[in-house]
C-alpha cells in the first residue's frame, strides 16, 4: 500500500502519470476515492496525486491531530518527502480550507496554481457573514448526530451533495468512505473546520486560482463560493450548471477539461 509517514501519521496516497503534479484534497469525512475519474483521465498529460487525510479513507486512524492546521502541516510534510514543487493544489470542500491553512502557514512557493471546488471561507453563520452553511443550533445538532448516529450523519451529507440522484454505485462509494471515519474523528475535524474563518487569508492567495461552483447547490450557500472568487486577487470563477457539491463526480468530463485548461494556462 503506498503510504508516507508524516508527523507521526501514516497517510495513504496514489499517484500516476508524469508532468505537472496535481494534488487533490478531499472533503470532511470523505476520501481520495472520490477523484477516480480525475486520476484516470489526467494521467496521460499530468501527474495526478490523491491523498487521504489522517483519520480518513485508508490513512491511519490517529487519535489526535484532527485540526486544519495539522492537516495542512501533513500536506507540507508530504510534499517535502515526495520532493514535490510547482504543484497545482485542488481542494474540494474542506480540502479548500486545508489549502487556505496551508497557504497561511507555508506560503505559495511550492504552488503553481490553486483550484477551490465548492467551499466558502467560513461555514458557521455570524452577524458579519451572511454565507454560512448552518447556524449555531444546526451545528450543535450535527455535532450530536456525529456521536449518536454517525451513519445518519453520512446520509444527511449525501442527500445534499448532488444536483440529482447519484447512482447506486456512487452513493455506496460516498457512504463507504464516510463510514471509514471513526465517530471521534468525525466530531473533532467537523468541529474544527466549522469554526475556522479564512476570510483574511483569501487576499494572500497569490497564484493563479480557479474557483468552481456547482450552480444546483443545496449543501452550501452559492454566494459564499462567489465571495471566494471575488476576493482572491487572481481568481476566475467556473460555473457548473448541472452540478451540486461534486462537479468532478457529476460532470467529470467537463470538470477534467476545465481543470486541464487551467493547468496548461498556469
Amino acid at each position: 500500500m503506498p503510504a508516507e509517514t508524516v508527523n507521526g501519521a501514516r497517510l495513504y496516497y496514489e499517484e500516476s502519470g508524469s508532468g505537472t503534479p496535481i494534488l487533490f484534497l478531499h472533503g470532511v469525512m470523505m476520501g481520495s476515492r472520490f477523484f477516480t475519474e480525475q486520476q484516470d483521465a489526467l494521467a496521460g498529460d499530468y501527474r495526478p496525486i490523491v491523498l487521504d487525510f489522517r483519520g480518513h479513507g485508508r490513512s491511519e486512524k490517529t487519535e489526535t491531530g484532527h485540526t486544519l492546521p495539522t492537516y495542512a502541516a501533513d500536506v507540507e510534510a508530504f510534499l517535502e518527502q515526495r520532493e514535490l514543487d510547482d504543484v497545482v493544489l485542488v481542494g474540494w470542500s474542506m480540502g479548500s480550507l486545508v489549502a487556505w491553512e496551508f497557504i497561511d502557514q507555508f506560503g505559495t512557493d511550492r504552488l503553481r496554481g490553486f483550484v477551490s471546488v465548492e467551499q466558502q471561507p467560513l461555514d458557521l453563520e455570524g452577524d458579519d457573514y451572511e454565507h454560512g452553511v448552518f447556524d449555531f443550533d444546526e451545528f450543535v445538532e450535527l455535532m450530536e448526530l456525529a456521536q449518536t448516529d454517525p451513519h445518519e450523519l453520512g446520509r444527511v451529507f449525501i442527500e445534499q451533495m448532488f444536483a440529482g440522484e447519484p447512482s447506486d454505485e456512487v452513493a455506496r462509494l460516498l457512504f463507504d468512505e464516510i463510514a471509514r471515519v471513526p465517530p471521534s474523528v468525525k466530531s473533532a475535524i467537523f468541529f474544527d473546520q466549522s469554526v475556522r474563518d479564512y476570510r483574511p487569508v483569501l487576499e494572500d492567495v497569490d497564484v493563479p486560482t480557479l474557483v468552481c461552483l456547482g450552480e444546483d447547490e443545496t449543501l452550501l450557500e452559492t454566494g459564499g463560493v462567489e465571495y471566494v472568487a471575488e476576493r482572491i486577487p487572481d481568481a476566475d470563477l467556473e460555473r457548473f450548471a448541472d452540478s451540486g457539491h461534486c462537479p468532478f463526480l457529476e460532470q467529470p468530463a467537463t470538470f477534467n477539461r476545465v481543470l486541464s485548461d487551467f493547468v496548461d494556462a498556469c
